[in-house]
């Protein structure tokens, strides 16, 4: 802690010595450390007793000292320019205070940080059997009875899978040839030695060849035979009294019948129909119940134009007719159509109905019944030259029948239609 300055005084004109009567919030406020000034302290100034000392301070002979004169104007002037402190001096600051713990804070202490795993093969070794008693160990053990010989079984000499081959018989090796007779010496010829040619090595003696492996034999197929009859009973055995055999039932002819029913049943189902309606012929009566065939210029012309146009929508159509018949109170029916194979007449029929929507303005077409498996039948409501008219169709796998009837409700309009096709058109049977 530095010491107070001789001339130093506060900046409230109090002394250093005396402790100043203020408010305590001015006197927390904190002060600016004291400047030390470069003049040396003399040795003989008292120290005021009122200040606490601090025992780590160094004193005065610790200090270097300065070359200077204590009383020389430059260093009057340099502690004049020095700001004074506030205050000489600070008391102690006592410890802080354990803090509290804040609301809702855990009060259980921090666990201490896991010991890490230590490695198995840094670990100690532990004897687990230190300080057990094994003197028991080693007590002598009951011995058990010899065991009663036995016979050692041969061993049995080792085969293998394929028999060896024959061995080649050896031929014997070939006799030296015999020395020639030595002929009379003649007069010695100085001949000129001649070069000897290496001996050539013999070659070596190769092994016989293997014998061809032969396939192995095809296992012959086994043929399926019957089934091998029950072994009979023995002589005098008699069933016992209510025991009946039970019949082996015979499965195949149910089979049979299912599959004629499948492959059969099914195409004639839906090839009856085809069959009864197709093929037919198309012809128009003169009379047909109360109707009546109008053979008049204007009617001939109307049926014409309704066949042409007949046969241009339907051009598969083998046979084709139109005409208009009347009644004696005024009601007139005009009926066309055509003969023909058809295998969707549902569809037709509403082809035929939409086709002439536009002609006859007609309304929601409406489903009759017919009655006919095959045959399907629209009627609609529509108008005609101001007139009511209700157009009625009916088509089946054979032929197709239109009629554009006046003067009746939609229900005998079907009818009389129905009635019409049946005198129009005739199916050929055979």
């Amino acid at each position: 802690m530095p010491e107070p300055q001789p001339g130093a005084r506060p900046a409230d004109g109090s002394t250093p010595g005396a402790e100043p009567d203020q408010d305590p919030a001015v006197a927390d406020e904190p002060t600016s450390p004291p400047v030390p000034s470069k003049q040396p302290e003399p040795s003989d100034q008292p120290t005021p007793t009122d200040e606490p000392q601090a025992t780590d301070q160094p004193g005065p002979t610790d200090q270097p000292r300065s070359t200077d004169q204590p009383g020389t104007p430059e260093s009057a002037a340099e502690t004049e320019d020095v700001p004074a402190p506030r205050w000489s001096g600070s008391a102690p600051v006592p410890p802080p205070l354990p803090r509290r713990a804040a609301w809702g804070a855990s009060v259980e202490p921090t666990p201490p940080p896991p010991v890490p795993h230590e490695a198995p093969e840094h670990r100690t070794p532990v004897d687990p059997w230190a300080g057990v008693d094994t003197g028991g160990w080693h007590l002598p053990s009951a011995e058990l009875p010899p065991l009663t010989p036995t016979l050692d079984y041969p061993v049995p000499p080792a085969t293998r899978q394929w028999p060896e081959p024959p061995a080649h018989p050896v031929s014997p090796p070939p006799a030296a040839p015999l020395p020639r007779p030595a002929h009379p010496a003649g007069p010695a010829r100085p001949s000129a030695a001649r070069p000897t040619t290496p001996v050539r090595p013999a070659p070596p003696v190769q092994p016989p060849p293997p014998p061809p492996v032969q396939p192995a034999p095809a296992v012959p197929k086994q043929r399926r035979g019957r089934r091998t009859a029950p072994p009979a009973p023995p002589p005098g055995w008699e069933p016992p009294k209510g025991y009946a055999r039970r019949r082996r039932r015979r499965r195949w002819p149910w089979l049979l019948l299912l599959t004629l029913a499948c492959c059969c049943g099914c195409p004639a189902y839906y090839g009856f129909p085809i069959s009864a309606q197709y093929p037919a012929r198309a012809a128009l009566p003169d009379r047909v119940a109360d109707l009546n065939l109008r053979q008049d210029n204007g009617s001939t012309q109307t049926a014409r134009q309704l066949e042409n146009e007949v046969r241009q929508e339907h051009w598969m159509a083998e046979d084709t007719f139109a005409g208009v018949y009347a009644t004696s109170d005024g009601k007139r029916v005009t009926v066309f159509g055509g003969t023909g194979f058809r295998l969707t007449p549902e569809a037709d029929a509403d082809a035929e109905i939409t086709r002439l929507t536009k002609r006859y303005a007609l309304d929601a077409p409406e489903t009759v019944k017919s009655g006919v498996r095959g045959r399907h039948e629209r009627c609609a409501v529509g108008r005609s030259a101001d007139t009511d008219v209700v157009v009625c169709t009916s088509v089946d796998h054979g032929s197709i029948a239109t009629g554009v009837f006046t003067r009746l409700s939609v229900s005998d309009s079907a009818d009389l239609l129905h009635t019409l096709r049946r005198e129009i058109v005739r199916p050929e049977q055979g």
